[in-house]
């Protein structure tokens, strides 16, 4: 491995720095093919993208990348099964995953439905009291309210048991979903998921939200083949496009292939803010001018997200299907507030969890974290693990107890080399768990509240030398060294050529040397705006989040004098106040 960035061994976030590696002439072939500039020729040149590929990552088109939907395994059947239903006029039912990509999901095929003149029943399980997936009693519930057709969409790939019941019962399921399959596979009528054994689509980077998306083109192909639109307009797939791109954003899928065009394409159509449940969740939000991945994943996804975690879990697929303002204007002002709710709930853990971490003797090789409290709201208890593992940067679990059963339900985040749900399936097979599993930086488990100690021991025994080894999780990647006269709006706007970001294509970092802070004042409830300047003269201005009480933003605050290392992401703003950049930091390192 190269030496550290500026010599960075240890920053205030406990990371050593590397510069990415970049061919020169890589670079220079990039920009010669191109036309773009330096900084975002040597962006795409580190993330291995070549003079043949930059064109086609400069403008992502969906059909070019845009998969036959008879590769993915079960996609055509799964096409002729809903045509069946809608040919013979049955009532179809959505059972979809409380998350922002099981609302997109259900909205993209509850909408294409809805064109075509059918009226499924939709259905979202409660987080809480139902769980993740089908379960006997709703599927049982769907027929009895005359559905001849459940489709389950981001959940039932693992589903066996309910599975298995709804066919006893007599009731057809297909199944569109996008996890990781290990074990039995469920007895449906249609199985789609370029995840599952068999599949050599090279699908697997899709979400739910894609995958029904690819599913909605074979639906209209299939209806071609039948002669169904005679005499009507054929759906217009691309009309869903902004339900996937929200879809894609917020599941944290790799944005390279075929997500990358989605979104691309999708977020083209976001902008316009036609479909009333997307404009009004926008407006809710305070979103302004065209639609961008910030807008998706921080602002429009958690209030979506915010009625299965604190609420009603079907208000985020009723908004993004209806097509009445004023129902829309009401769901999303409800979502609003529950996601200020949410975010009240989130602070009250996050501060007890953070301070059960700091109170532990951390070590160097301490490979996981563990926070357990009585009545923590298990719809947060995920946010709070992804919080405290990017403060702390270490795998993190954090558990939710119930006074009343003893049990505790747990939602853990890893990092990069930590394959914490392996762990936990494997703590689970040592009798330590009543239920867990999950994949490589996520993972669920339930555990009776007189084992989190066994536990914890046991999965830092387990992780350790996986956590040793796990230099990348350690090490803060730049992509690119420069001075702060280089900042600017148009230095923002060249580089956004380079979006959508994303997984697989990260948002670009900034690293800055030497340089002198000379303004930093406390902002909010717990940010910090600073100034820096270089000893040329350039000025650098930005805000650190989150980090008032923080080493961080102690160091800003009441650090001492002298020159610091600065590395963050830049950020463009275009405001009543006028045109600037702003650096969003995320690291900080002592020059002297």
């Amino acid at each position: 491995m190269s030496e550290p960035l500026f010599g960075v061994r240890q920053s205030l976030g406990g990371r050593s720095w590397r510069l990415k590696a970049a061919d020169d002439n890589a670079i220079q072939a990039i920009c010669r093919a191109t036309g773009v500039s330096d900084a975002l020729g040597r962006l795409m040149a580190a993330r291995g993208l070549t003079a043949e590929d930059a064109l086609a990552f400069l403008a992502p088109k969906l059909r070019d990348s845009f998969p036959d939907p008879s590769t993915l395994k079960g996609m055509d059947e799964a096409a002729r099964r809903i045509w069946d239903a809608l040919d013979a006029g049955d009532r179809i039912a959505l059972f979809a995953d409380y998350d922002v990509d099981g609302a997109t999901s259900a909205a993209q095929l509850g909408g294409w439905l809805r064109t075509l003149g059918a009226d499924p029943i939709i259905y979202v399980p409660d987080r809480i009291e139902e769980g993740y997936g089908p379960n006997a009693p709703a599927l049982k519930s769907l027929k009895e309210q005359g559905a001849r057709l459940v489709i389950t969409l981001d959940c039932g790939a693992a589903s066996v048991g309910p599975l298995t019941a709804a066919h006893e019962m007599g009731l057809p399921v297909v199944v569109i979903d996008h996890h990781l399959m290990d074990g039995e596979i469920p007895p449906a009528d249609a199985l789609v998921n370029p995840n599952q054994p068999g599949d050599v689509s090279g699908c697997g980077h899709l979400a739910a939200a894609g995958v029904t998306f690819v599913l909605l083109a074979a639906l209209n192909r299939e209806g071609r083949r039948r002669g169904a639109f005679k005499g009507q307009a054929e759906p217009n797939v691309l009309d869903f496009a902004d339900l996937a791109a929200l879809g894609t954003i917020c599941d944290v899928v790799s944005l390279t292939g075929v997500n990358r065009a989605i979104v691309a394409q999708g977020l083209k159509v976001m902008s316009a803010w036609s479909r009333p449940g997307m404009a009004a969740l926008a407006a809710a939000a305070g979103v302004q001018g065209p639609a961008s991945p910030y807008h998706a994943g921080f602002l429009l996804g958690p209030r979506i997200n915010a009625g299965g975690r604190v609420g009603q879990s079907d208000l985020g697929a009723r908004l993004m299907m209806t097509q009445d303002p004023k129902e829309a204007a009401h769901i999303a002002q409800t979502l609003d507030a529950l996601n200020a709710e949410r975010r009240a709930i989130e602070t009250e853990v996050l501060d007890q969890a953070q301070a059960q971490v700091e109170a532990l003797k951390l070590e160097d090789d301490t490979p996981i974290l563990i926070a357990s409290g009585e009545l923590w709201h298990p719809g947060v208890i995920g946010i709070v693990a992804g919080r405290i593992k990017e403060r702390f940067n270490r795998p993190t679990i954090v558990i939710g107890v119930d006074p009343e059963t003893g049990l505790g339900k747990g939602s853990g985040r890893s990092c990069t080399g930590v394959n914490l749900g392996a762990a936990v399936a494997a703590a689970r097979e040592e009798g330590l768990l009543v239920a867990g599993g999950g994949h490589a930086m996520a993972c669920g488990l339930t555990v009776d509240v007189n084992r989190i100690g066994e536990l914890t021991d046991y999965l830092t025994a387990r992780l350790k030398q996986e956590w040793i080894a796990a230099e990348e999780a350690r090490t803060y990647s730049v992509d690119a060294v420069i001075s702060p006269s280089a900042v600017s709006f148009e230095f923002c706007e060249a580089l956004s050529a380079a979006e959508p970001y994303g997984m697989g294509n990260p948002e670009p970092r900034f690293a800055f040397s030497s340089l002198r802070r000379t303004y930093a004042q406390r902002v909010g409830t717990d940010h910090v705006r600073f100034t820096f300047e270089s000893p040329g003269g350039g000025r650098l201005t930005g805000i650190s989040f989150r980090s008032a009480d923080q080493p961080m933003g102690q160091a800003l605050l009441n650090g001492p004098d002298g020159l610091w290392h600065v590395a963050g992401k830049l950020r463009a703003e275009d405001n009543r106040y006028g045109r600037k950049a702003e650096l969003h930091l995320e690291d900080l390192a002592k020059a002297d």
